[in-house]
């Protein structure tokens, strides 16, 4: 179960090499529209998951309000969130290593996860450009990661109850200004420039996801695989991330939580290898697609 923000807002579907507008299919099928759009899908959890997916197999079926995929832009699943993201700093072993001489770095494996924000304004979606801010960073690096989609709102999660509590993936770029990013200390300014949270192209229901264990997160610069990880390389997995966030804190549906970057990011080469205008990055996700921008 796949599902697409289209380019008016409204909610899609992705089926292999096919989108749905579920609203355009439930007109035509005199069907109930189960959410107009993906973060009213988010909220209704699992039951209007399994609706819209059930009018998307409907609409395929008799070849109502379909497209291939190759003549769809879809916005970023979550165009505008209501609270920031949440990120996780150094959850990869082998980058805490490579960015540990960097100004970015620090020693040691974290003893518990860091948490950091990304403002909702960062948010672009697949195909839209993404900003070089010449005027403010000359180090703007790339960060392939796999977000989390809260579905349901929780505090105080239990381990054995934390997978309950996830709607969904999907892919982000936690696009960073990395001299921002030292020169503030805290990291929210040089993670939160306009259009520095590429995102999408879809949200994955958890239950069409691999088994965690098997999911990569690849980052292609300008065709240069740079960045190759899975889930099973992470310092804090993901039930974990969700029982030290939660404790004393609510989600909410619709929260996204992206859950750190692995190894190879342009900071961490010697010299650096930092973005620069008319660079493509292109980021996958096992299970969620993949997401190309290029940098403006």
């Amino acid at each position: 179960m796949k599902f697409l923000t289209l380019e008016g807002g409204q909610l899609g579907a992705l089926s292999e090499d096919r989108v749905v507008d579920l609203a355009a299919a439930a007109g035509a099928l005199g069907m109930t529209l189960p959410a107009a759009t993906l973060v009213e899908l988010v909220e209704r959890g699992d039951s209007g998951a399994e609706a819209a997916w059930a009018l998307c197999l409907r609409a395929l079926e008799r070849g109502i309000a379909t497209r291939p995929v190759s003549a769809v832009r879809p916005r970023a699943p979550i165009p505008c969130p209501r609270r920031n993201i949440i990120c996780i700093g150094k959850n990869y072993r082998e980058h805490v290593k490579e960015v540990a001489a960097t100004a970015i770095g620090g020693t040691g494996i974290p003893e518990q996860p860091i948490f950091f924000t990304k403002a909702t304004t960062a948010v672009i979606g697949p195909g839209d450009p993404i900003p070089s801010h010449a005027e403010v960073t000359d180090k703007l690096d790339y960060e392939a990661e796999l977000a989390i989609v809260i579905g349901s709102e929780a505090r105080d999660i239990s381990p054995e109850r934390a997978m309950d509590h996830v709607f969904g993936y999907t892919a982000i770029n936690d696009v960073s200004a990395r001299d921002l990013q030292a020169a503030h200390v805290q990291w929210f300014r040089g993670k939160s420039l306009d259009g520095s949270a590429p995102m999408g192209p879809a949200i994955v229901h958890r239950s069409a996801m691999p088994a965690l264990e098997q999911i990569r997160i690849c980052c292609w610069v300008n065709g240069e695989l740079r960045q190759d990880g899975h889930l099973g390389q992470l310092i804090f997995d993901i039930p974990s991330i969700l029982v030290t966030l939660s404790s004393g804190m609510t989600l909410l549906p619709g929260d996204i939580i992206a859950t750190g970057t692995p190894k190879g990011v342009g900071a961490g080469f010697k010299p650096p290898r930092f973005l620069v205008p008319g660079d493509e990055v292109a980021i996958e996700v096992t299970g969620a697609g993949r997401l190309v921008n290029r940098v403006a």
